[in-house]
């Protein structure tokens, strides 16, 4: 069907999520690393200063849940929000884009999972993602150190405030997640599971593409190094096969 707006990701994204749903167009993050305006054949500054939402998305997303529980096209699982934004742009305060579809896709039992690396904000949602116990909560943090933050996230939520978003998500009993991808530093993304395996229950690990810096790492010993921490605290965890793969 033209137009849908619950998709099946494809490629390396699959990993992630089987359904996904992208509410905004932009991203006020501003990430150096983000592949997002390349693969949407846009400038990224048009990507970073233009953010919107989808036209007629809360509309179209109601007609693809009417018509995926009446066709029964496909196991119900899933729906990652987002790849292509982040579901917390400051605008979601005003239009509650992400609350709403929250709402819609669990009352057709679709449980939903967040990523994010927005501010406070993220947490407004709890009260709906702690009513379905495969909701989950997930941000992405791949450095704790802030002035190398600001350098590769500019406008991105700052390290402490991703974590205590975090930490307020599993005091409401809602599953947790960290994408620690892309990693930027060995040594960063090791002080990211110190400092929260205590209340993450997950972690996606993937390796920076698309951009010269990863040049200089050394994906094996990032690999073995991050799963031998991981495995020293017991956690769940996936290592996505970019890195899975690297030499």
């Amino acid at each position: 069907m033209p137009n849908r707006v619950i998709y099946e990701p494809k490629g390396s994204a699959k990993e992630y999520a089987d359904l996904a749903l992208n509410l905004y167009i932009g991203c006020n993050h501003g990430c150096k690393y983000c592949f997002v305006p390349g693969v949407c054949k846009i400038t990224r500054e048009n990507f970073n200063g233009t953010i919107k939402p989808k036209k007629d998305i809360i509309t179209r997303l109601i007609r693809d849940l009417e018509l995926i529980e009446k066709n029964d096209e496909f196991e119900k699982s899933q729906v990652l929000m987002s790849f292509t934004s982040d579901p917390y742009q400051p605008l979601e305060e005003e239009l509650k884009l992400t609350r709403t579809s929250i709402k819609l896709l669990n009352s057709f039992d679709f449980p939903v999972r967040i990523l994010t690396k927005g501010e406070d904000l993220a947490q407004r949602d709890f009260d709906l993602l702690s009513q379905v116990q495969e909701n989950e909560f997930g941000i992405t943090l791949v450095m704790l150190n802030e002035d190398l933050q600001k350098e590769w996230e500019p406008f991105a939520a700052s390290p402490k405030q991703r974590i205590e978003n975090l930490r307020r998500a599993k005091k409401r009993n809602i599953k947790t997640w960290i994408s620690l991808e892309p990693i930027i530093d060995l040594q960063e993304a090791l002080d990211v599971i110190d400092n929260t395996h205590e209340f993450t229950d997950f972690y996606g690990v993937g390796k920076l593409n698309y951009n010269k810096h990863q040049k200089t790492i050394n994906w094996k010993e990032v690999k073995e190094k991050v799963e031998k921490k991981l495995n020293h605290y017991g956690k769940k965890y996936m290592i996505h096969k970019s890195l899975e793969e690297a030499q």
